[in-house]
């Protein structure tokens, strides 16, 4: 084991609980910076068209010509955050630092970025509306009748300025929800408007058009993005750039018509094919000079971007080789008769970042638990590892279970996040302390041995249906024992910022986001530990339970936290390099 280094890592001081911000509109009005330069990225015809890579993709990008760069994610729904909408409804909640529960876009700002964000780089529509609600409640429009212009769109354009503020960006990336047209996202597209007449050398607009191949006529129609730039332009907004999603290079017909029938210079028309990974996208975008495209319309410095360490990692992944068959057992998978992995996207891109570090590709297959309930393990059988996720409720539990015992009995190694965790403890002590009617009071409340139960402060707040951002949320600390599986895991990336040790104890400390509001009974720790399954992790004064793992195993560790929230493709977070280092062995 490599010796133990005293690291700085100043955000552990920055971000204590008791310092959180509860409420962006307690915040003190931010001035506009009048040097802040703006890209809003908008999407037409189709939702799901990547601009959030694109967008990801021109931050990496721009921060990389040495601009100080942050991302803004509009979600055009009435809801406050992403906390209370269905996985399969919208996808991975993405939780910051700070506790906000987020778009999925959020993590790939995070991943592309190598930086952390928080509560003021997510929008969405609702708190919008709130604080324009508490405004006119305060009296703080002095009497006037509110009204969506100016009121909502200046909120819209302050909440802007806010995040650019608190990240002390010079550039911020504003990517708009939805497409182009429709009701709930106007106001929005209106902001963006008004912004741009207010400072047109600051602002530019990037459309995400579709060029659908039709295998039919074999070849590329170019009508759909075009009847989306009509739209956009029926708002008054004229695109400075079009990003031409399709399955290839649009070829040099499309690309006239185009510029044509949108009024965008042919240079201006940047080719965004399908690709083998979303990683590739800046070195696609860079080829055509994208990034310094945007700069020069800005007036800023329009440099050669420094992608060297980026280019090395498309490289590694595309001579790697070497495949791991890796199961993920979860249960929002499905959406009517079609399976989605948008709920697990950061365990997704955990799984791959620790992959290509090691030499491997991670072939990942999504196993519905309610499926092994149905059929039994078998379909368990030849994978070379196992990850149970992060889920809430009853349905489907009974086959995380079964896919933890497979896991812990043949040898397996296992990976359970946050309800992983709770449903290895689970199976522990059915199978192992023979307390066969053991169970989560979230999926049993009348079960004998409630082994995982509500934390007292949640049981509270779901009594009073509290439910929207009053989960454990955000970055909390937790202290590692010495001589585990976890600290060893830790250990390896000892200059990566992802721990520092404690100079009174000796012992390693993290910060690591959560999720949740059950917790590990310790009633029962004292029984658990005694029989091989130990708490490796709790929080810093010992009273919650962070990381569980068995001995006499090559690699079961769970976690109370969610570690795939802070992976990053050029900085794999080490538990995963752990569990993937086992799969290799195994």
């Amino acid at each position: 084991m490599p010796p133990k280094k005293t690291l700085s890592f100043q955000s552990f001081e920055e971000n204590q609980p008791n310092e959180r911000i509860t409420s962006i509109s307690r915040v003190k009005p931010v001035f506009e910076n009048e040097n802040l330069k703006y890209v809003f990225v908008s999407g037409g015809v189709i939702s799901g068209l990547g601009k959030g890579i694109a967008a990801a993709s021109l931050a990496m990008l721009l921060k990389n010509h040495g601009l100080k760069v942050t991302s803004v994610k509009v979600d055009m729904y009435l809801n406050i955050d992403a906390g209370t909408i269905r996985p399969q409804e919208h996808g991975e909640v993405f939780v910051t630092t700070d506790g906000e529960e987020t778009d999925q876009d959020i993590g790939h700002y995070e991943r592309f970025l190598g930086e952390k964000l928080c509560q003021e780089n997510y929008i969405t529509t609702g708190q919008i509306y709130q604080e324009v609600i508490r405004k006119e409640r305060s009296f703080e429009y002095d009497g006037e009748d509110v009204e969506a212009i100016p009121h909502v769109t200046d909120e819209i354009i302050r909440r802007v300025n806010l995040a650019a503020a608190k990240n002390k960006a010079e550039v911020v990336i504003v990517e708009l929800g939805g497409t182009a047209g429709e009701l709930q996202n106007g106001l929005f597209f209106e902001a963006n408007r008004i912004l741009k007449l207010r400072k047109p050398d600051s602002v530019v607009h990037i459309h995400v058009v579709y060029v659908p191949f039709i295998q039919s006529l074999g070849e590329l129609k170019s009508k759909p993005a075009q009847t989306s730039v009509r739209i956009l332009n029926s708002m008054g907004i004229q695109p400075d750039f079009l990003v031409a999603r399709a399955e290839k290079n649009i070829d040099q017909r499309r690309l006239e018509r185009l510029a044509v029938f949108c009024n965008v210079h042919p240079e201006d028309i940047i080719n965004a094919p399908d690709l083998e990974s979303i990683y590739d996208e800046p070195g696609v975008f860079a080829k055509q000079h994208f990034s310094q495209k945007i700069a020069r319309k800005l007036g800023l410095p329009a440099t050669e971007p420094d992608l060297t360490a980026w280019h090395k990692l498309t490289e590694s992944i595309k001579n790697t080789n070497r495949t791991l068959k890796i199961a993920v057992v979860g249960k929002y998978f499905a959406t009517g008769d079609y399976t989605l992995c948008d709920s697990y996207v950061s365990v997704v891109e955990a799984l791959k970042h620790a992959g290509w570090a090691l030499g491997a590709k991670a072939s990942l297959s999504w196993i519905d638990s309610e499926k092994i309930e149905k059929e039994g393990m078998g379909v368990l059988e030849n994978f070379a590892g196992i990850v149970v996720p992060g889920g809430f409720g009853r349905r489907g539990t009974e086959g995380m279970v079964a896919a933890v015992e497979f896991a812990r009995t043949r040898k397996v190694p296992y990976l359970g996040l946050c309800y992983g965790m709770q449903m290895a403890a689970v199976e522990f002590a059915r199978h192992i302390l023979k307390h066969p009617g053991a169970n989560s009071t979230e999926i049993d409340d009348t079960t004998p041995d409630p082994i995982i139960h509500i934390m007292p402060d949640q049981e509270k707040k779901l009594l009073q249906k509290d439910y929207g951002g009053t989960m454990r949320l955000g970055g909390w600390l937790a202290q590692i024992k010495n001589g585990t599986l976890a600290e060893r895991c830790y250990l390896v990336k000892a200059d990566q910022g992802y721990y520092y040790i404690n100079r009174e104890n000796s012992v390693l400390i993290v910060e690591e986001r959560h999720r949740h509001r059950f917790e590990f009974n310790n009633k029962y720790l004292e029984e658990f530990e005694k029989s091989g399954f130990t708490a490796s992790g709790t929080s810093p004064e010992g009273q919650l339970v962070e990381v569980m793992e068995l001995k006499d195993h090559p690699f079961f560790l769970g976690t109370q936290f969610h570690p795939e929230f802070q992976s990053q493709p050029l900085k794999p977070h080490p538990l995963f390099l752990g569990f993937i280092s086992a799969c290799l062995r195994n």
